[in-house]
């Protein structure tokens, strides 16, 4: 798709309970360096927030007449999409994340993306880094996030990755992608994006990642917050494939396999069949050093963060496990999602 030489940027924001991030994000995002002739609103759609994000949001709109907050009463991700996108009048329209920081070059970068390649969308590698003052457990996580071993190869984690992919990092798009491919869908509270995706790829379309494009996602911090983030993940996967009836990569099978051969080893054992689940978790903890030296190759490490790295490798895994047999159990028996799952916590 054909960008003009200019026109209006509209960066749609999903946000809630970020107090402690929303004015270095609007700094960020506003300081854009954007090419001649292109201009950028921001429109923030606030779900609902309890801790002072909200009024902080009202003042910094009321500072700069670029921000726009609107208000999202079902608090997750999707709906807030939508409901931005709905108020934007951008040519172009990029997502931002508060909880991200941006390349002052971001917007630019997606603009020349979308220019050259005319994809239907485009974006960035997903990068993540620990926060200047983490903890062990936030560096174990970034550092086990970006490793392509743990990944199981996905080219999003590849930070010099140039090329056609089935889905990127955030986005960037013509407002004529979602007048061909439609918006959010408003049933999914994770893997929105990436259902988003899979419908233009399904519909003829092509989205690209370009390595110019640079954001840095700060990961969770606490081992539990972890665990509920991939569980989630997990959860609204088979929603996504019953949506498409499309299976999932063979790297997203695998959790929910394993999980699974975990529940019904452990069910032999108590009736004193033990040595499958005996093997298992032996062949588990063995894949799990494996991983782990893999991961140190690439991010050296403090002895105390390195030590938390195969915690964190099987919080990706059970985590994402246990989430997909839930989410398939409940689509089996025909029940819509659970309500502790239709709600984002960070």
């Amino acid at each position: 798709m054909s960008i003009a030489e200019g026109g209006l940027v509209s960066a749609i924001v999903p946000c809630r309970n970020e107090r402690a991030h929303v004015d270095a994000f609007c700094r960020a995002a506003l300081a854009q360096r954007l090419p001649e002739g292109w201009t950028l609103e921001l429109l923030i759609a606030d779900g609902d927030s309890d801790d002072g994000t909200s009024e902080r949001l009202r003042e910094l709109a009321a500072a700069d007449s670029r921000v726009r907050v609107l208000h999202n009463p079902l608090r997750i991700v999707s709906t807030g999409l939508n409901l931005a996108l709905a108020q934007s009048a951008g040519a172009v329209v990029v997502r931002l994340d508060v909880h991200t920081e941006y390349a002052p070059d971001y917007v630019a970068e997606c603009l020349r993306a979308l220019r050259e390649t005319g994809a239907d969308n485009v974006g960035g590698p997903w990068h993540a880094e620990p926060d200047a003052d983490a903890g062990p457990l936030q560096r174990a996580a970034a550092a086990a996030f970006q490793s392509s071993w743990v990944a199981g190869g996905a080219r999003s984690r590849r930070l010099d990755f140039d090329g056609w992919v089935d889905t990127v990092y955030l986005g960037c798009w013509p407002r004529a992608s979602f007048e061909r491919y439609g918006t959010f869908d408003e049933t999914l509270v994770r893997n929105q994006d990436d259902e988003h995706n899979l419908r233009i790829v399904r519909g003829g379309g092509r989205v690209w990642q370009s390595s110019r494009i640079r954001s840095v996602y700060r990961p969770r911090a606490r081992l539990g917050q972890v665990a509920r983030q991939y569980l989630q993940y997990g959860y609204w996967r088979p929603f996504v494939m019953r949506k498409h009836r499309q299976p999932a990569a063979l790297r997203q099978l695998v959790p929910g396999l394993f999980v699974g051969l975990l529940v019904v080893t452990a069910l032999a054992a108590s009736i004193g069949v033990a040595w499958p689940l005996g093997a298992l978790l032996g062949a588990y903890a063995i894949a799990l050093l494996v991983l782990t030296a893999a991961v140190l190759r690439g991010s050296p490490l403090t002895p105390a963060a390195a030590a938390r790295v195969p915690l964190v490798i099987a919080a990706y895994h059970l985590g994402y496990g246990a989430g997909s047999l839930l989410g398939g159990l409940d689509l089996l028996l025909r029940r819509g999602p659970r309500a502790r799952y239709a709600t984002l916590s960070r």
